[in-house]
């Protein structure tokens, strides 16, 4: 109880400081007023306020660059490499003769230096800041006037106006608040790094993403060198975009083809294997999905899925079983997509049906054949977005056939279309025969 009077307090103070970063001085008395701006009447600056990070996978995420005065919350685990990536946009857009200010909470100006010479960064035009409160921040943004502020991390940061802990929510929603406030009046993207929990919330409960304009998840598995940035959320270009990077010792490296790389050792013929296309943002990625079916004891089947959608896979299992006359439910069901990338798309759901199929039966799956469609409760195969772009994917990684839904009028040069409106039929398509329990 007390808490929420001190953080009622806290914001309505807030609101009067944020008018007056944003007006540059608060009317005596009160809050100054606000100006009405004919839309019209306003230029948008277009590409040109742009900022290039020389980083292209990351520019083609944010949709075209950095966008002054935007502000961009970068999140994901800890250790996966959200600050190295921080320190790559610094280097590029310094390296654009662009100025900015570092914001160090986590890190002192020499690590972030020595940090800094083991990514052979370039460094000059960055400036570094060891300061948490949002005051100092504020005030060296303004005086040295940067293109882009990085705040390294967000949950280190506190008001001054505030008696809470950093970290707290509090804390972190009201600092976000005033830096966003100023980031707008003197014109500088900015950008916050946020740490995921254990529950998977970004900065304690999600209260950041909807101050932000761009919100960025940097995803991946530490035992794979392999990170995708993911946008979910950009005012500024399309949301579910990704870019895919490597972790290599001297830092982050761009793949122009994740295509290729997430399919090495895919020709190899072995039962619980399928290759499917899946769309990332405007992006085809073909990917390779594995599968393990085994005897379980009974009443204790397991459910296993990495990269894909668990409560997806517990379904699709289901359907196998209603649909195909498999008895998925006395099996143990493991399924994973390999190179350690995670897929959402329903596009897949085809792929990971005939893995499980390919695993139950143990035969091998028809070789450079793609497998793209949506499964419906009812055991049909619904379309899918943009196939074109998925198949001619396909056709340049050298695939010779793809079972897709029905009626896509799907055409790619050199690929053999079969296509399926039933899970069953796509089954017979690919085995030859319907399998039985």
């Amino acid at each position: 109880m007390i808490e929420e009077v001190e953080n009622r307090a806290a914001v309505t103070d807030s609101l009067a400081r944020r008018a007056s970063i944003r007006a540059g001085s608060a009317a005596p008395g009160g809050l100054p007023e606000a100006e009405v701006v004919a839309l019209e009447s306003v230029a948008s600056g277009g590409e040109a306020a742009r900022i290039s990070t020389d980083i292209g996978e990351l520019d083609r995420v944010l949709g075209g660059g950095l966008v002054s005065g935007a502000t961009v919350l970068l999140g994901g685990d800890p250790g996966i490499g959200k600050s190295t990536l921080a320190l790559h946009m610094a280097s590029g857009v310094a390296h654009g003769g662009r100025g900015v200010l570092y914001v160090c909470g986590e890190e002192s100006a020499a690590q972030v230096a020595l940090r800094a010479e083991r990514l052979g960064a370039h460094k000059q035009g960055i400036v570094t800041l060891s300061a948490i409160d949002t005051g100092s921040i504020i005030a060296a943004a303004q005086k040295q006037s940067p293109a882009l502020v990085i705040v390294d991390s967000i949950q280190t940061v506190c008001s001054p106006h505030l008696d809470s802990a950093p970290g707290s929510v509090s804390q972190v929603r009201e600092s976000a608040s005033e830096l966003v406030a100023a980031a707008r009046g003197f014109g500088a993207a900015t950008v916050f790094v946020g740490h995921v929990t254990k529950e998977g919330y970004l900065a304690g409960p999600r209260v950041l993403e909807h101050l932000v304009d761009t919100v960025l998840y940097f995803e991946g598995d530490r035992n794979h060198a392999y990170r995708i940035l993911r946008a979910v959320k950009n005012r500024f270009g399309a949301a579910n975009e990704i870019g895919v990077f490597e972790m290599l010792a001297g830092g982050l490296a761009e793949v122009a083809d994740p295509s290729e790389v997430f399919l090495r050792d895919a020709d190899r013929a072995v039962a619980g294997s399928a290759i499917s296309c899946a769309m990332e943002g405007s992006r085809p990625m073909v990917v390779e999905v594995q599968a393990l079916v085994a005897p379980s004891n009974p009443g204790s089947a397991r459910r296993t899925a990495l990269g894909v959608d668990h409560g997806r896979v517990a379904m699709l299992a289901a359907v196998m079983e209603k649909r195909l006359g498999l008895s998925m439910i006395a099996q143990d069901i493991f399924v994973n997509t390999a190179g350690g990338v995670r897929v959402a798309d329903p596009g897949v759901d085809l792929a990971v049906m005939a893995a499980l199929a390919s695993s139950y039966v143990d035969r091998p799956l028809p070789p450079r054949t793609i497998i793209v469609g949506e499964a419906g409760l009812t055991g049909e195969v619904r379309p899918v977005a943009q196939l074109q772009a998925r198949l001619k994917e396909a056709a340049r990684l050298g695939f010779e056939s793809a079972v897709t839904p029905a009626g896509g009028n799907a055409e790619a040069g050199g690929i053999r279309i079969l296509e399926a409106r039933s899970v069953s039929e796509a089954w017979s398509l690919l085995s030859g025969q319907t399998p039985s329990a």
